[in-house]
């Protein structure tokens, strides 16, 4: 055969690119379906979900708590202070009150000299505020079972020593204990033991066993997809909040930093994460949704939109959903040192 002409080496070449863009074409419209239109539907899933009626039932059952900060057990805070939170709280749902007194340290014990004045402030809360149970708030950096600093649950040593940091905490008077373990990756099998072992203490003294956390799966198994893309895990599996949730007598979700852009798809997000968590926590355990009492911008957290007033809504509109009868729910504000007076106004008028 000859060589081919110029014209039909062109035509071939033509040929050649047409095919190639076509195949471009075809990847960069795989790219959109994948990268783009997933987070649209999620996003139009969110809004719709914000939307709809409140029912009127569907508000404050008296079991809301709220973090405080370790001014209030370090010598910090005076009596003055006190009275002034004591008429900040009155007539609101608030009946537990999580003050840090932590942190622990890497091997899980807690330093008595961290929290000096945490008797006064339990005996004088008792005195002045009836009703009112104070809960030890304890939490540390996690190293799950890596070789950085922090917390290792996969060791018992450092599990037993946790479970003495709540029997020393508790002999000082506090009504209960709350811990903030985190990053807490979904499935623990040592987080759940140790859950096991610290309400073998807080029952025998009716004491309050509370932990804050992790949100549960927007989708089914997002919190491995993401563990796998970051190396983190910022959501639990629904299965495994049942599973804390059953081990505990109030599980609070820290429903903030939720990286949502804007104030309907963040209510819409609560929303979603009430009826989840509704689905799975025993009647006999406090449910309880956080509201974020803080201002700050960055990834994770925008504060046009995630506000108190937005995250009431979303709160109210899973709660009627899902188990507008539910007794043991309410919300957790986080945290008093960051809030300004429209956050409580927010909590005041949306769930009250």
């Amino acid at each position: 055969m000859g060589r081919p002409t110029r014209r039909h080496t062109g035509a071939r070449v033509s040929g050649r690119l047409r095919s190639m863009w076509r195949r471009g074409r075809w990847f960069v419209l795989g790219l959109v379906l994948v990268l783009v239109v997933p987070p649209l539907f999620g996003a139009l899933a969110l809004r719709v979900n914000y939307a709809g009626d409140l029912r009127a039932d569907a508000k404050t059952r008296d079991k809301d708590a709220v973090w405080l900060g370790h001014a209030w057990v370090d010598g910090r805070k005076k009596d003055a202070d006190l009275a002034a939170f004591a008429a900040r709280i009155k007539d609101t749902g608030i009946r537990d009150l999580y003050v840090h007194a932590g942190p622990l340290e890497h091997d899980g014990t807690l330093p008595a000299a961290g929290y000096p004045r945490a008797k006064w402030f339990v005996d004088a809360v008792h005195r002045t505020m009836p009703g009112i149970r104070v809960q030890a708030w304890l939490g540390d950096v996690l190293a799950n079972d890596g070789p950085g600093p922090g917390l290792h649950l996969d060791r018992a040593a450092s599990r037993a020593a946790v479970v003495t940091s709540a029997r020393q905490i508790l002999d000082v008077g506090f009504d209960g204990v709350h811990f903030d373990l985190e990053p807490l990756l979904s499935g623990d099998a040592d987080y759940l033991s140790l859950l096991d072992d610290l309400g073998e203490v807080t029952r025998p003294r009716k004491a309050q066993l509370s932990i804050a956390a992790h949100q549960i799966d927007p989708l089914p198994g997002l919190h491995s997809a993401n563990s796998l893309l970051s190396g983190r895990e910022k959501w639990w599996s629904q299965k495994f909040f049942g599973q804390v949730a059953r081990r505990v007598d109030q599980i609070a979700v820290m429903s903030y930093d939720t990286w949502m852009p804007l104030e309907s798809l963040y209510g819409g997000y609560v929303a979603q994460q009430a009826s989840l968590a509704l689905e799975v926590t025993p009647e006999s355990t406090d449910l309880l949704m956080g509201l974020p009492f803080f201002h700050e911008d960055d990834l994770g957290h925008h504060e046009n939109a995630e506000t108190v007033e937005a995250a009431v809504r979303g709160v109210r509109l899973g709660l009627g959903r899902t188990d507008p009868d539910r007794a043991r729910f309410g919300v957790a504000l986080y945290v008093d040192f960051a809030a300004e007076e429209g956050d409580w106004a927010a909590y005041r008028a949306g769930w009250h």
